[in-house]
């Protein structure tokens, strides 16, 4: 097989069950797992919660691909990222505790000396919790000038809400191809590989959530409409590539980087079916909600995506925004209140 040319077209829904292939006859019909598969397609199921999650929650995909993913060579430590942490404990080594409140200036960019792709332009800035837990965050920023061309990586300890703040990214996911620019963002779940490729230098953010996966918040009195709507979500249509070249596998596994030897692309999905996938989201497209009285709303009026915890009603992120909107209240101080 041969790789699929690329054209950028997405599907629609937050959540919604999607089908898609790139081979006309790809995707089995009537089952998941046939004995026999086509074009000589292996089945695998990738799981985003427990077989027994309510079914209401449930997040899985049916991946058909060229080759099985177990084949690769075994991981070992990768010390490319010396930046890159998750250890927020106090007995930690490599960050520390502290209650004051910083301000940061713009991340340097790599030197036109250096060449750094994605995963060495990682770069902690802070963090709560562990991934060995499964609850907490990490905020990291992404600095770098260079493509990942012929590898990957993916992340098992928690999802990745990415969002650029300079550069086009070019991101190859098993599902097909996410093109993410500013004012744009980007969600890629645990366990999902990728590879992103850049035009020049380029930087932004991300939010990784240890726990649970990021989902809309509800709306309550606000209504059926508002805010972030499902529609505007936009998942990407199947594209494979079937390379047989060498292809580093990166993965982050309890807060720590490893790296595995393949000889050939993991981005060989050729169809898939299921309502576990990555997606993007463009922020311009945010139905802001206001005062039209007097006083500021709480800023939870901004949410776009939200990470549960535990505790009923609270959460463990907020995704939330501030773009450019009409402020009408009356007898009010315009900037926003102070709070602690």
């Amino acid at each position: 097989m041969a790789e699929t040319a690329f054209e950028e077209k997405y599907m629609h829904g937050f959540g919604n069950e999607f089908e898609t292939e790139a081979l006309e006859g790809a995707l089995p019909q009537g089952l998941n797992a046939p004995q026999k598969c086509a074009y000589k397609l292996y089945a695998e199921q990738l799981s985003g919660t427990a077989f027994t999650h309510p079914r209401a929650t449930n997040q899985r995909t049916w991946l058909y691909r060229i080759r099985p993913s177990v084949v690769h060579e075994p991981f070992a430590k990768y010390n490319g990222c010396p930046n890159m942490t998750n250890d927020f404990g106090a007995e930690s080594k490599t960050t520390e505790n502290t209650p004051n409140q910083f301000r940061w200036s713009p991340w340097p960019l790599p030197k036109e000396s250096e060449e750094v792709n994605f995963v060495q332009g990682l770069n902690t800035v802070s963090g709560a919790g562990s991934p060995a837990t499964k609850t907490g965050l990490a905020i990291y920023v992404y600095a770098c000038n260079k493509s990942m061309g012929n590898s990957a990586f993916y992340n098992s300890d928690g999802d990745f809400l990415i969002v650029p703040q300079e550069g086009k990214l070019t991101i190859k996911t098993e599902m097909g191809i996410i093109i993410a620019n500013p004012r744009e963002i980007c969600v890629i779940q645990r366990g999902i590989k990728f590879s992103v490729d850049v035009d020049g230098p380029s930087r932004g953010y991300i939010c990784e959530s240890f726990g649970a996966h990021y989902r809309l918040p509800d709306l309550g009195v606000i209504g059926a409409n508002g805010l972030a709507n499902a529609r505007d979500f936009e998942i990407p249509c199947a594209w494979y590539e079937d390379l047989d070249c060498d292809y580093p596998l990166y993965n982050k596994f309890c807060g720590e980087m490893f790296v595995a030897q393949m000889n050939h692309s993991p981005f060989d999905i050729v169809a898939w079916h299921g309502n576990y996938a990555p997606y993007k989201y463009d922020l311009d497209k945010f139905c802001c909600i206001n005062s039209v009285t007097y006083d500021h709303p709480d800023p939870s009026i901004y949410c776009v995506l939200t990470a549960p915890s535990g505790e009923p009603g609270t959460a463990m992120i907020d995704f939330v925004i501030f773009p450019p909107r009409w402020v009408v209240i009356e007898k009010s101080f315009r900037p926003p209140y102070y709070h602690r």
